[in-house]
């Protein structure tokens, strides 16, 4: 029962395309993941279900205690309901074309066990034994798993109205991860961006958390990575607190939608390959941490390791990617979310901005600047949000009115944290920037740098009000951030087609060439790495060097291990496999560009060419 139904999940995508994803997908088996950034947006979509389904809704609003937690909890009891219903009546469906219980089977992979089991049932002929088979599958099927995300980077701390400091248990993240908490969900969390102590540490308060005597955790942990080593950090933080990691994501750190972290030139490929080999090592070492931690807390040890599942996501696009991703790095699962954002049935995003996204060739996704967090963001150009932003600059008012203020983080000019994306900050920082008689080619250098940035986290929840019709105080323009995948996939699908090129039964790719997911990484990795030396050269110092000849020999590296991971895959066409190892050669080539043009940000050789 612990092996999904599915070999793919759809990840969390912005703050309002999967928000209500559950609702669509979960009674099929489909495992999908909500943000639990965005308590506004959630508690319109409380409101929003709750009328739907005939239940009685009663506001919570921002003047009672503990909202931000308390929102969370109640949609995620009431997505909870509305699941076990829709799957309930699935259930009860008949085992007749068009029914719920068929689409069920249909969505499955063709090797999966359940759908060969229904295949045999659909050829009897014996009334009594089809009868037992049908009952037997509807005992072994189950709905996909309401999973949460956290990005554990968004920890505002929250103030009274009258501008005293709440306590720490009440900053976004920890409301965040005490609304799920308190949930009735059976499921999991997922933790992502990187470390945040003081979260982990207030996991240990809830007792879903932990294993119970027969090894179960009905609230599991995830963690989404980037890399090997932060794994480990991460996994012991939690074991020596008595908490299990039961999940490591692999994200690509650029060929992905959102945020993207780069880690430091290390290439997905390599860094699958090294929990590969590691995995089992992994698991002992935390292993033993963890039974040290459990006994200090007066619980029982566990003789034998919980299970550990390794999945990845980030640019998967075509079957046999997916294929050998599971099989050649021995994965549990894949995660497909880029294209599930042309899927309406699935996913929330409103009509303009999904035709633009079914229109969006290489040049129109780009990793833009327009992040208050100022890490990269993935982005449309011409988004309506950017529209609008830059019309606002137009007009001589830059910057947001900040409604919900998720991302309030700098404190260069009040006591109070505000927000980059601000009308008030960019003021500030504006009004600044005229008193420093620069030149005009410096001016508007810093003044595009202040105005760039866009009020994502109220933008990011357009889509599900929009396309829900959900009546709004405070309208906004859709951001959207798919990643660089989308440029290969124009077709407005449903759930069943998607499905069917997961599992390459059809393909949905359009006409635009399309690299192999490694080299279209590798790819932008470089183009990561002139970047940002370009925008170092007037700042150079001694660390940034060693950065970026780090950077630059794990590209290097990562180029070596592909040059004999390309060739092991069978599965692709001999024409395909030597295409993709030119693809790799180009990519260096344009490395030792890079390297030649910008020889003082380096302190080492090149590598020599294996």
């Amino acid at each position: 029962m612990t092996k999904p139904i599915h070999t793919f999940h759809v990840p969390v995508m912005g703050t309002a395309f999967s928000i209500d994803t559950p609702v669509k997908v979960a009674r099929y088996g489909i495992h999908s993941v909500i943000s639990l950034v965005d308590d506004t947006l959630i508690e319109q979509m409380r409101k929003f279900y709750s009328e739907k389904e005939g239940e009685a809704y009663t506001p919570i609003t921002k003047y009672d205690e503990d909202f931000r937690a308390r929102r969370i909890t109640a949609y995620l009891d009431l997505v909870n309901r509305i699941v076990q219903r829709q799957f309930v009546e699935l259930k009860g469906s008949a085992f007749e074309p068009g029914t719920e219980i068929t689409k069920y089977f249909e969505l499955l992979a063709d090797d999966s066990v359940l759908k060969a089991a229904w295949r045999h049932m659909l050829i009897q002929t014996d009334p009594k034994l089809k009868a037992d088979l049908q009952k037997n599958l509807r005992e072994s099927i189950r709905p996909g798993d309401i999973n949460v995300n956290i990005m554990t980077k968004l920890d505002r701390n929250n103030y009274t109205a009258q501008g005293e400091l709440l306590a720490p248990e009440f900053s976004d993240a920890l409301s965040a991860l005490r609304g799920y908490a308190q949930s009735g969900l059976q499921s999991a969390i997922v933790f992502s961006a990187g470390i945040n102590r003081r979260l982990y540490s207030y996991a240990e308060q809830f007792k879903d958390f932990y294993a119970d005597a027969a090894g179960h955790i009905k609230k599991k942990i995830i963690l989404k990575v980037t890399d090997f080593r932060s794994s480990i950090v991460q996994g012991k933080f939690f074991a020596k607190k008595g908490l299990w990691i039961s999940e490591y994501r692999v994200e690509s750190g650029l060929n992905c939608g959102g945020h993207a972290f780069a880690s430091d030139g290390y290439l997905m490929g390599p860094i699958l390959e090294e929990f590969r080999v590691k995995r089992q090592q992994l698991i002992e070492d935390l292993h033993k941490v963890y039974n040290e931690a459990l006994k200090l807390k007066n619980k029982i040890p566990f003789a034998k390791s919980h299970e550990v599942k390794i999945t990845a996501q980030g640019g998967i696009g075509t079957y046999r990617e997916d294929r050998f991703l599971r099989d050649h790095y021995g994965l549990n699962g894949t995660g497909w979310a880029t294209p599930f954002l042309l899927c309406p049935e699935v996913t929330n995003v409103d009509p303009v901005t999904l035709e633009r996204l079914s229109k969006a060739g290489e040049k129109d996704l780009y990793l833009s600047d327009v992040s208050p967090l100022g890490v990269p963001f993935n982005n449309l150009r011409e988004s309506l949000s950017d529209i609008e932003k830059d019309q606002k600059v137009m007009r001589g008012r830059p910057g947001s009115a900040c409604p919900k203020s998720h991302l309030v983080s700098n404190t260069e000019f009040t006591p109070q944290p505000i927000c980059t994306a601000s009308r008030q900050y960019q003021k500030l920082k504006i009004d600044q920037l005229n008193t420093l008689n620069l030149n005009e080619g410096e001016y508007k250098q810093r003044f595009d740098a202040i105005v760039i940035k866009a009020c994502i986290c109220h933008d990011l929840s357009v889509p599900a009000v929009v396309k829900n019709a959900i009546e709004t105080k405070v309208p906004g323009f859709t951001a959207v951030c798919p990643g660089p995948n989308l440029a290969y996939f124009s077709k407005i699908t449903t759930l069943k087609e998607m499905a069917d090129h997961i599992y390459g039964r059809i393909s949905l790719l359009n006409d635009t060439p399309r690299p192999n997911m490694f080299i279209k990484e590798l790819g932008m990795y470089v183009d990561y790495l002139k970047k940002d030396i370009t925008k170092s050269l007037g700042i150079m110092n001694e660390q940034k060097i060693k950065y970026f000849t780090e950077f630059k020999n794990n590209l290097f590296e990562g180029i070596e291990y592909y040059r004999t991971l390309f060739p092991q895959m069978m599965e692709e066409s001999v024409e395909y496999r030597t295409k993709t190892l030119n693809d790799l050669e180009d990519c260096r080539q344009r490395l030792l560009a890079v390297v030649e043009e910008y020889s003082m940000a380096f302190s080492a050789p090149i590598p020599a060419l294996v």
